[in-house]
């Protein structure tokens, strides 16, 4: 609401939008998944990493499941934008600042672990929906990402036989908390351009139907059923109701497909979110208290 109230009064502009969510992606979100990280993992963490990545691989299996049913009726130059925002959403923008706020660095942690698959997809079957690409390069920017350097990082340091002077580390930790304030003013700010009107219609709320409710409900009922500790059921099912991401629209007008759809998904689903994932979040801790 603050972000959406700032730009309207011209104290958000696009310009300032783009460099916050650079200094986000390159320096705030990596110093918050580093700080997640605890010296001395014990067994019972790593196992804990071992399942949540096993459930972030199989939702991407599940995406790809969908993706052969979901949308045969729907137009060809739309059906690539929804292929792709059902195989890849907005959990790395969003996603770690909502489960640093409800389950603390813990979440965070969990989290990071999580994404593991989702970057991957990103840059190899997920970019491949829009252009051909050279395996070296998809598999060069996955490594590089800034949060997956963050990643190998704060395992490293975890085993590492020395700490980091207090001042160091309380930095380090003290930027990454900046993630739980400023992606949601920027989604905040991008809300605030976009007339809804004109960007609702029957595809994109049977999408975000999809995306917001139907995809976590599926992983809810998955790890009910498997019964893991209520932490991990939290992570995965809040990471697998995030809404589209703001990528497919860069990927979209970078090679020439429907940047207009992709940016009505994002808005419609984003804009619902709003709703849908504090409901998620109420319920999960009612049900599964951490």
């Amino acid at each position: 609401m603050l972000g959406f109230a700032l730009s309207k009064v011209g104290l958000f502009p696009s310009g300032t939008r783009a460099d916050l969510s650079n200094l986000v992606i390159y320096v705030f979100m990596p110093c918050n998944v580093f700080s997640s990280f605890t010296k001395g993992l014990t067994p019972d963490m790593l196992l804990q990493g071992l399942t949540i990545l096993l459930a972030a691989s199989g939702l991407q299996l599940l995406a790809f499941l969908l993706n052969k049913v979901l949308y045969r009726k729907i137009p060809p130059e739309r059906q690539v934008i929804l292929k792709y925002t059902t195989m890849v959403n907005n959990a790395g923008f969003m996603g770690l600042p909502v489960l640093g706020a409800v389950y603390g660095s813990a979440g965070v942690f969990y989290g990071s672990i999580f994404l593991i698959p989702v970057r991957i997809v990103i840059w190899t079957a997920g970019i491949s929906m829009f252009t051909k690409v050279d395996r070296g390069t998809s598999i060069r920017k996955m490594l590089t990402h800034p949060c997956m350097l963050a990643v190998f990082a704060g395992f490293a340091y975890s085993f590492a036989p020395f700490d980091f002077p207090g001042f160091l580390y309380d930095a380090i930790k003290w930027i990454g908390e900046t993630t739980r304030v400023l992606p949601m003013m920027i989604v905040g700010s991008i809300l605030s351009e976009v007339r809804v009107r004109e960007v609702v219609d029957k595809t994109c709320l049977y999408f975000s139907f999809v995306r917001l409710i139907a995809i976590p409900a599926i992983m809810f009922g998955a790890l009910f059923i498997i019964k893991p500790e209520p932490l991990l059921i939290g992570v995965a099912v809040l990471m697998a109701a995030m809404p589209s991401p703001i990528i497919s629209v860069l990927f979209a007008e970078k090679y020439g497909k429907d940047k207009e759809f992709a940016s009505k998904t994002v808005f419609v689903s984003t804009l619902l979110s709003i709703i849908t994932l504090p409901l998620i979040a109420t319920a999960l801790n009612w049900l599964f208290p951490v």
